[in-house]
């Protein structure tokens, strides 16, 4: 059960990951604004959308080789993490409408990934009787 558990886990961060990078592209190619703003990103925040890509994508392994405490607590972190910093991405200028519907995704995702990781029991020591 644990070997299913993280599978799922880690398909989800992969699912997560890439509506990630597709709402990116979109927003770069469909908001020409966005492409200004990019450009005069300061380092400093630039190198957060980094650590932020970057936690995602090492969750893809992280989910399939950590035991289970420690699988399921960095997957609720990190599932907090990157919920709170999608929601906070939906304010100051008003988003696009492919945007919203992005974020409402990668947030249902997230919150899966928190959900499943929270649920995730011990699993119960077999014994067998010869």
């Amino acid at each position: 059960m644990d070997q299913r558990r993280k599978m799922m886990l880690s398909t989800f961060w992969i699912f997560a990951v890439l509506n990630y990078i597709y709402a990116d592209v979109f927003t770069l190619f469909f908001n020409p604004a966005a492409q200004t703003d990019t450009a005069a990103t300061a380092a400093g925040a630039a190198l957060v959308f980094a650590v932020l890509m970057e936690t995602s994508i090492a969750m893809v392994i992280l989910s399939r080789v950590l035991k289970r405490g420690a699988n399921r607590w960095a997957n609720i972190a990190a599932g907090i993490f990157h919920t709170g910093f999608v929601t906070w991405s939906l304010f100051g200028r008003p988003p696009e409408p492919f945007y919203v519907f992005f974020v409402a995704v990668e947030i249902a995702c997230t919150l899966f990934i928190v959900g499943y990781a929270w649920t995730w029991k011990r699993e119960a020591a077999s014994t067998s009787r010869a």
